[in-house]
């Protein structure tokens, strides 16, 4: 394996995008399609969900498995190089993610945390459908 020089990992970690992202879209497209109606990055909460669904009073973030360091994934690993900067980073990731959800919840939502790794699973597997059914159930109180 050949491994980037500092310029070209920095190129590639610029290039990423917070908002937006092909697992974002995929559950935004889903979610609308079986009628859920939503609001995107809303500001004024903490953490500004991916979406946020008023009339459920839920929130949903899309992780990437990296960035937000899925437990026992095998996208959520540590670069080689650089590795205390990416270790206070990504710590700092987690940290920011559990506060938020705190405070969402203090305010009387719901949090729903889908990860990338498993939306990419429900595509490659057509099952999107289950995937929206199963935060569905959570919406309306079918599944904790």
């Amino acid at each position: 394996m050949k491994l980037k020089t500092s310029e070209a990992r920095s190129r590639n970690m610029s290039a990423i995008k917070s908002k937006n992202t092909k697992p974002e879209i995929i559950i935004r497209k889903a979610l609308h399609a079986a009628g859920f109606r939503y609001r995107l990055h809303q500001k004024d909460l903490p953490g500004k969900p991916d979406l946020y669904l008023p009339k459920y009073k839920t929130v949903i973030f899309v992780h990437g498995c990296f960035w937000h360091q899925h437990e026992g994934c095998k996208d959520a690993v540590t670069p080689k190089t650089n590795t205390e900067f990416w270790k206070k980073k990504l710590n700092g990731n987690v940290y920011r993610d559990k506060e938020n959800i705190i405070e969402l919840e203090k305010m009387g939502l719901k949090v729903i945390i889908v990860w990338e790794c498993t939306i990419n699973e429900c595509s490659k597997n057509n099952e999107i459908t289950k995937l929206v059914q199963q935060i569905q159930r959570i919406l309306k109180n079918e599944d904790k």
